[in-house]
């Protein structure tokens, strides 16, 4: 898991890929619909304990995050299509 290293776009496309609102991430992360918003749009007065819970949240839901390298930064399921939990909504 990284800490403290994900993108904006990242989180945005992590909640996509579960069909997250982003209620649902703050809800599971425990922080506020606000943090989240800052979060998504990159605004520089996020604090990284909102960002580290975010992650975690994802991590627990079965998400991971792709640093940016030669491919481009991404998210995607840590197991298999096959062994995914249902969508949560």
């Amino acid at each position: 898991m990284l800490v403290g290293m994900v993108t904006p776009a990242q989180i945005r496309a992590a909640r996509a890929l579960l069909g997250w609102s982003q209620q649902d991430l703050a809800d599971r992360a425990i922080v506020s619909l606000n943090a989240v918003n800052r979060l998504e749009r990159g605004a520089v007065d996020t604090r990284h304990s909102t960002l580290i819970a975010v992650e975690k949240a994802f991590f627990r839901a079965g998400v991971e995050f792709i640093p940016a390298g030669e491919r481009g930064e991404g998210v995607r399921f840590l197991r298999p299509s096959g062994e995914q939990h249902q969508r949560t909504s």
